[in-house]
């Protein structure tokens, strides 16, 4: 495979500083590398290190180990390994049309900012991978022995890290490059768990469709669920569920009912979704539905003629639109909750996409579901002010052939509030008749009291930036606490440039950052 970058004429970063790092950094953008489409990304990696005569070691699912002897006068210091990840969280703008799986990204600059069009940067972690690169294709830079370990799907529950076999590194000081802060140095994150819960969908068999509907809440700020948790920004599926159950007891009031249909919303358990969709029918209320409904007053006598319901249910979207702007005005500007109605032709689920729709005890299981699961902060730390403790993300909803099902990213800095939270989504989701499971389980990296290469980094840092670094622990998930496992004794900092808006189609980083987090980097190894 070619490894060497494209001419700086074709290149976009082309004249961009560290030259070596834009143009591997450039070079990894061109190739599709989301979680789960890793097998290219981790080909050119070890094509890189064979082409250089560098010690490879790539493992069945992908990840890759790259060795390199000490720079010369550093032959027989101790070994260092940096660590980063290969994939990146895939998101698009609406609209915009991509594919991810074959398309690579199409980068701009805007005087310092690196951004791409349409969709996320992936800097998270792709200038881990640059750097790395970087440093091990020149013969300048001085650098004690390298142990380079590039991990594949981090962005899906540190599956690489997971799995790895770390037995034949020698050194136990890491340096892991997948932080997004200049002038923090990470030392401690928490633990967490991908959680999916699922409810059946039992479809209906008799009902007559007076209209069908598309919900839609949109245009949110999204973000990373770790790091952008405290920002205060509303989660679309969250929000879906308000505006139906709003529908529901509209509808109910009127002597209709609403099926739903197919269900959609985020694309990644540990990003804060966007967008969100519901797809529905109205169909007059039966003798004997949910009975026992008494929040709203409902008349079961009434019969609204369809232009009246229209009105009624378009007005509970308008208001509901209303107050979550309210409520949001200062984090979600942009934000659109929208109702398509239109007379349904059909029989019962021909106008719906997904299918036939879930009959009436389901789909108001499925609105309770959306209601009743927990999501966002559930603690904070005691011990350290504006830490979040323990957190949960509803990142994907999405209806999967005759089942809904929710995936949540769960974090926390305690083993036993993470196990709490899993807790509180089975029992739930055993009340309504559903199931759930974990995956991508990784323990949280805990504060090393006496670590001499984080005080080695803060003399670094204090003789570059004429300051004190920030040591930092945060609430989202580095692949440390797994390395910390795996590797006993291990010493570990995490750092990296300015970058905002990861896992988000905002996604920008910025260019002077990742200069200094570069000089830095080898400055630290020249001490190392």
């Amino acid at each position: 495979m070619e490894t060497k970058s494209k001419s700086y004429k074709e290149s976009v970063l082309g004249q961009l500083e560290p030259a070596a790092v834009f143009s591997f950094f450039e070079e990894i953008c061109h190739i599709p590398h989301g979680s789960g489409n890793t097998e290219r990304i981790s080909s050119y990696c070890e094509s890189f290190a064979k082409d250089r005569g560098l010690e490879c070691r790539r493992d069945e699912i992908g990840n890759v180990i790259i060795r390199k002897d000490g720079a010369v006068g550093y032959e027989d210091r101790e070994p260092v390994i940096l660590q980063g990840h290969m994939d990146m969280v895939c998101v698009a703008e609406e609209g915009y049309e991509i594919d991810f799986e074959k398309e690579g990204l199409k980068l701009r600059v805007d005087g310092d900012i690196i951004s791409a069009e349409g969709t996320s940067l992936g800097g998270d972690d792709g200038i881990a991978v640059a750097m790395a690169l970087a440093l091990l294709d020149s013969e300048m830079i001085p650098h004690p022995p390298l142990e380079v370990v590039l991990t594949v799907d981090e962005e899906v529950g540190m599956l690489g890290a997971a799995a790895i076999d770390l037995s034949d590194l020698k050194g136990r000081r890491l340096l892991n490059l997948d932080s997004e802060d200049e002038g923090y140095l990470l030392v401690s994150c928490a633990g967490g768990a991908t959680v999916t819960a699922s409810l059946p969908i039992h479809p209906d068999a008799d009902s007559k469709p007076v209209l069908t509907g598309i919900l839609q809440v949109a245009g949110l700020r999204g973000g990373h669920s770790g790091v952008e948790i405290d920002k205060g920004r509303a989660n679309a599926c969250m929000l879906l569920g308000r505006a139906l159950e709003h529908l529901e007891m509209t509808a109910k009031q009127a002597g209709y009912r609403i099926l739903l249909g197919a269900l959609h919303g985020g694309g990644k358990d540990n990003a804060i979704p966007d967008q969100a969709q519901a797809e529905f029918i109205v169909s007059m209320a039966q003798e004997g539905d949910d009975a026992a409904f008494d929040l709203i007053g409902h008349d079961a006598a009434s019969k609204e003629r369809e232009d009246s319901l229209r009105e009624r249910l378009n007005r509970t979207v308008e208001e509901c639109r209303r107050i979550f702007r309210s409520e949001y005005a200062k984090t979600e500007p942009d934000m659109e909750v929208k109702l398509t109605l239109k007379e349904a032709k059909g029989e019962q689920g021909k106008d719906i996409k997904g299918g036939a729709v879930a009959d009436a005890s389901c789909s108001g299981k499925m609105i309770s579901m959306l209601r009743l699961l927990p999501n966002g902060i559930q603690k904070m730390s005691q011990d350290i002010p504006g830490l979040v403790q323990t957190s949960l993300n509803l990142g994907i909803l999405e209806t999967v052939e005759e089942r809904l099902d929710a995936s949540f990213s769960v974090r926390s800095s305690l083993a036993s509030e993470k196990e709490e939270m899993i807790l509180r989504i089975r029992r739930l989701m055993y009340e309504l008749g559903g199931s759930v499971s974990v995956a991508g389980d990784y323990p949280a990296w805990e504060y090393k009291q006496d670590s001499p290469l984080r005080d080695l980094m803060r003399k670094v840092f204090i003789a570059q930036y004429g300051k004190e670094p920030v040591m930092q622990s945060i609430h989202a998930g580095v692949e440390c606490g797994l390395f910390a496992a795996k590797l006993p004794q291990m010493d570990g900092v995490s750092f990296g440039p300015d970058m905002k808006d990861i896992h988000s189609p905002k996604e920008t980083m910025d260019v002077a950052s990742v200069k200094r987090t570069w000089e830095y980097l080898l400055a630290v190894l020249k001490e190392m």
